[in-house]
């Protein structure tokens, strides 16, 4: 399973002045949206305690990288990068080295240069092992980071383990204050950070695990019924799909299918709790509805303008449909969870909520590599652009629509600007990146050089009389033998390539291409 790199948080939120040794830094992070209120840390175990404040949630099982760099005399706070511990510590030396040089390079391409850095190891002791037995296994991991961190000039004064509710230090051997048993980490919401944070608003959303939980299937005695209403969809969808004419039938009916529940579910009664509304919400769809929505939505053209529901009143009911479709996606259909995975991060990104999209859309990844929509939306979102871009695009592509404007491809797909979207060649405008650059137009690929232009999620996919490498996967059993197969339309999303660090962030990414390993989950 892929491991995607990420980032959370701002770069900019948090002052330092003069670090001095490792147990006596005063770290004083400023509080968005009220600057007169600091909070100083000065110890390892503050700066323990800082960890979830710093990026949202509790890591788990994660190398996590907080840059720091004067100004005025004064340190503070850049770009913050997360990786998943891989399992294997051969692996070790390169996801290291990948994370120290996608933050530095990303902070460097935007003129702020981390002048040191904090490290942190957080991961959790397997049956048998204590935390400090914990420790002493990662230790040559840390040594590694500040390693690759010194090769490039950036030193790390600090590098702390968290582990079984204890913290230890790898950079302070002074049993006074740093006991080779650990400290206990502080209770969660009794420090004064905590106190800070809770006054200005922010909040820590539990752990990556607790995120992950709304967005996989759970283990259920309805799985199997799940699992039946896809088969029996996929035997009846994906010949209709594969055909011209019932291609564009099936996208009426899903999209409408998709807003009749949406309504079903934005006229459901409160509950109180995150587990508590999920279960609400997969009450309200029934598995055959679900089925066909899921079934549906491998067409790109049906998943493109079902993105179009990313803002107002449509955003919410409609982040809840995707991660209910999402945990819908059981046993072998566990592949076709790409489009709502990218569609849940998509709104979510859209909405503000660039922690759950930056997981979701890596979960996307991880349903299925190859999915270009999520990649691109995954690379755009860590490198720190604006969505309204692309809420531009699929804003205009929503209204030419409604009002019959543009010329339409094959499968009804229609540019913006009233032009058909030419397949694999360059747009006839030259195309823009989000961020302003040229695109780099390489037939499927989006390369290390560009993004393709935003209006991407527009376009048409070539009807099978029109054979291209642009194909898409429609996946369901073969109703001749029974078994399941991957019955593929000409729409397959393609793959895309991304050269490691291209991808970075406000808070600096260490590449949007992942290092392997068995033990992260994303």
């Amino acid at each position: 399973m892929t491991n995607h790199s990420e980032t959370t948080g701002p770069s900019e939120n948090g002052d330092i002045p003069g670090p001095r040794h490792s147990n006596g830094k005063a770290l004083v992070p400023s509080v968005p949206g009220a600057d007169e209120h600091q909070v100083t840390l000065r110890t390892p175990a503050e700066l323990a305690d800082a960890l979830p404040y710093l990026l949202g949630y509790r890591p788990e099982d994660s190398i996590v990288l907080a840059a720091l760099r004067d100004r005025e005399g004064r340190g503070r706070f850049g770009g913050r990068a997360r990786l998943g511990i891989p399992a294997n510590t051969d692996d070790w030396s390169c996801a290291a080295r990948q994370l120290v040089q996608g933050l530095v390079t990303g902070s460097e391409r935007r003129g702020v240069r981390p002048e040191q850095m904090v490290a942190y190891l957080c991961q959790e002791p397997a049956p048998g092992e204590t935390g400090r037995e914990v420790m002493e296994r990662l230790r040559p991991l840390a040594q590694r980071l500040r390693v690759e961190c010194g090769a490039l000039d950036v030193p790390v004064v600090e590098a702390l383990c968290i582990s079984a509710g204890r913290f230890w230090s790898y950079c302070c051997d002074d049993q006074a204050c740093c006991p080779a048993e650990g400290l206990p980490m502080g209770l969660p919401g009794t420090s004064v950070l905590a106190a800070a944070a809770t006054y200005a608003g922010i909040q820590v959303r539990g752990s990556l695990s607790d995120l992950r939980a709304r967005l996989l299937p759970g283990e259920s005695p309805s799985a199997a019924d799940q699992t039946a209403a896809l088969d029996a969809a996929a035997t009846t969808l994906v010949a209709r799909i594969l055909d011209t004419e019932g291609r564009s039938e099936v996208a009426r009916e899903t999209l409408e299918s998709a807003e009749r529940i949406m309504h079903r579910l934005t006229g459901a009664p409160p509950v109180s709790g995150v587990p508590a509304e999920d279960l609400r919400d997969d009450h309200l769809l029934g598995d055959d509805e679900a089925a066909a929505l899921i079934l549906g939505l491998q067409d790109r053209t049906t998943r493109d303008r079902a993105a179009g529901w990313m803002e107002g009143d449509e955003a919410a009911p409609a982040l809840r449909l995707w991660r209910a479709l999402a945990r819908r996606c059981v046993g072998p259909y566990g592949e076709h969870a790409a489009a709502p995975l990218t569609l849940a991060g998509w709104v979510a990104w859209s909405t503000g909520d660039e922690l759950e999209a930056r997981e979701a859309l890596a979960m996307a990844l991880g349903a299925d590599p190859d999915y270009l929509f999520a990649r691109l939306l995954h690379q755009a979102c860590n490198e720190g652009l604006d969505p309204e871009s692309i809420r531009r695009c699929l804003r205009a592509e929503r209204q030419d629509r409604a009002g019959g404007v543009g010329q339409t491809g094959p499968d009804g797909g229609a540019r913006p600007d009233g032009g058909a979207i030419p397949d694999g060649g360059p747009s006839p405008d030259g195309g823009t990146r989000p961020d302003g650059g040229p695109v780099s137009h390489g037939g499927d690929r989006a390369g290390a050089t560009g993004l393709r232009k935003p209006c991407a999620p527009g376009e048409p996919a070539p009807t099978p009389q029109q054979p291209s490498a642009r194909r898409r996967r429609t996946r369901g059993p073969n109703p001749a033998d029974g078994t399941r197969r991957r019955a593929r339309t000409a729409s397959r999303e393609p793959r895309a390539g991304l050269a490691p660090g291209r991808s970075g962030s406000r808070a600096e990414d260490a590449g949007a291409t992942g290092h392997r390993t068995r033990g992260d989950g994303q």
